[in-house]
């Protein structure tokens, strides 16, 4: 399959493994797969469990933090604002996968001035992938190409966020939910590159029927429907599988500007208000029933617009708290329990981030829903 590095390829969890040994070749345990993936053994990575996964959106970098000294402890991207084989640009989503990371290359557009990690202010700086990195930092899996807007096949335009799935609607093997946000769609594509779900018209904006406008997230959810962040259109939609609508949320048509919306495991959803710099838990009623502002601080950037919320196995709120340059983590209470980065100080040295968009807690999938999708994937898958 075109950009998959399968020679070398490092020992895989076993919840991804079984997908992409068909990709490289192989279709059973023993099948035609390099000797690392015949003999790997599920990965717990312990090591890296409660870390935190950072997309340091205008570092264009990827970075894992430890909690307790805030250092560094692993990152992908070398800064560069050319998307390649070693950098990332504008990233705007992560999430680990045992010893994976699919990483968003959402890019950054034209702005004068430039705006930070991006040194072109006429033409901005595309990156337009979706990629499964390794742990030594090699794509061993890529939807989209380099520095190329488009919607053709194996094309995006600003995927800002994505998601692996064990299968899809009765498919098996790897799949992966991008929002596709300048195409104006939600896609599923399979490991072969191939286009297997869809909602949204292609380019097209508007809050009708199969319309969304500047979707930002999608997940989905344990009953088969899609949760997808309609950005532009101030709500978060649940569709089924066939594009029928059977909820939105607007938290009393107060919303303005949504994020990111993903299912708790009460059954509320948990919405992140960027243009109102809060962040909501509402009810399947649209009632708030939880809410934290981030721009209430001395010091504090007036207008933040936190891009992600996800609720952790604490009970507490990990918040990418995107142009205040910190990611934080908030209890029940409103208290800030965890900071990562200096309030309204970008920068890219120690406890420094730029623009970080997205944040999760390594191996606590509690507020985004099972890994991939339910359940373990087999070797033989």
């Amino acid at each position: 399959m075109k950009h998959v590095h399968c020679p070398g390829l490092p020992l895989l969890s076993s919840l991804i493994a079984g997908a992409l040994l068909t990709a490289c070749g192989g279709g059973g345990a023993n099948d035609g797969m390099p000797q690392a993936l015949a003999q790997a053994q599920p990965a717990s990575h312990a090591r890296d469990t409660g870390r935190i996964l950072i997309a340091d959106q205008f570092n264009n970098r990827v970075i894992v933090v430890d909690p307790a000294t805030h250092a560094v402890t692993w990152q992908f991207g070398d800064g560069s604002d050319k998307a390649g084989p070693h950098s990332v640009v504008g990233v705007n989503d992560a999430v680990r996968y045992g010893e994976l990371t699919l990483v968003s290359g959402t890019g950054i557009p034209p702005s004068s001035p430039p705006l930070p990690g991006c040194s072109d202010a006429v033409n901005g700086c595309p990156d337009n992938r979706v990629m499964l990195v390794d742990r030594g930092g090699h794509i061993v899996w890529q939807y989209g190409q380099a520095g190329v807007a488009g919607a053709g096949a194996n094309q995006l335009d600003t995927p800002v966020q994505a998601a692996a799935l064990k299968g899809f609607q009765g498919r098996h093997g790897l799949h992966v939910i991008i929002a596709d946000q300048a195409n104006q769609r939600i896609i599923v594509v399979d490991r072969r590159h191939r286009l297997v779900w869809q909602y949204g018209v292609t380019g097209v904006a508007g809050d009708g029927p199969n319309q969304l406008n500047n979707p930002n997230s999608a997940e989905v959810l344990d009953n088969g429907d899609i949760l997808i962040a309609d950005e532009s259109n101030n709500r978060a939609i649940e569709v089924t599988a066939q594009g029928s609508l059977v909820a939105q949320f607007t938290a009393g048509g107060t919303l303005d500007g949504v994020a990111f919306a993903s299912r708790l495991p009460n059954g509320d959803t948990l919405v992140t208000d960027a243009n109102n710099n809060r962040v909501v838990e509402l009810d399947p009623h649209d009632n708030i029933v939880w809410q934290y502002v981030t721009n209430t601080m001395p010091g504090s950037n007036p207008n933040p617009q936190p891009t992600r919320a996800v609720r952790l196995a604490n009970g507490n709120t990990l918040i990418s708290d995107q142009f205040n340059d910190r990611v934080i983590e908030v209890d029940a209470g409103g208290n800030i329990v965890f900071q990562q980065g200096a309030l309204n100080a970008p920068g890219n040295g120690a406890n420094q981030l730029n623009g970080p968009y997205d944040a999760k807690v390594i191996g606590d999938f509690t507020g985004l829903g099972a890994p991939l999708n339910g359940g373990s994937m087999a070797m033989d898958e």
